[in-house]
């Protein structure tokens, strides 16, 4: 039997140290942290968890509003941001990524000194 994303990435554990990592990030950025700054932190990260698990495959305990209910608030005061595509901060990027390439199987080498010059130089890469 093929094993769902939410076992491949590690399970509870997993999900745990994403969303804790998630959600101290959001809470050390100035743009973000005013969404949150409401909000009993516990739980919200104890339903993040349950929906992500569940998103993910693993155990159907999610029991709170859906994504357009649980947003509505985002888009009611969108005007607090431009509008756009707002890059993650980069450790979130790479966390993220790490989890898929963990989930997929995979790893990446560190690239050589002539692998770097092959992919930046207009004279012996693109």
């Amino acid at each position: 039997m093929k094993q769902s994303l939410y076992e491949r990435i590690g399970g509870e554990p997993a999900l745990m140290a994403a969303v804790d990592l998630f959600y101290s990030k959001v809470l050390d950025n100035e743009l973000t942290r005013p969404f949150f700054e409401t909000l009993d932190m516990e739980s919200q990260i104890r339903k993040q968890i349950a929906f992500m698990a569940w998103a993910l495959g693993g155990p159907d305990s999610y029991k709170g509003r859906d994504l357009r209910g649980a947003h509505a608030d985002l888009v009611k005061n969108k005007g607090q941001l431009d509008p756009g595509v707002h890059l993650l901060p980069p450790e979130v990027d790479q966390e993220i990524a790490s989890l898929k390439l963990k989930a997929l199987g995979l790893s990446i080498d560190t690239l050589t000194a002539e692998q770097i010059e092959y992919m930046t130089s207009w004279e012996t890469g693109t």
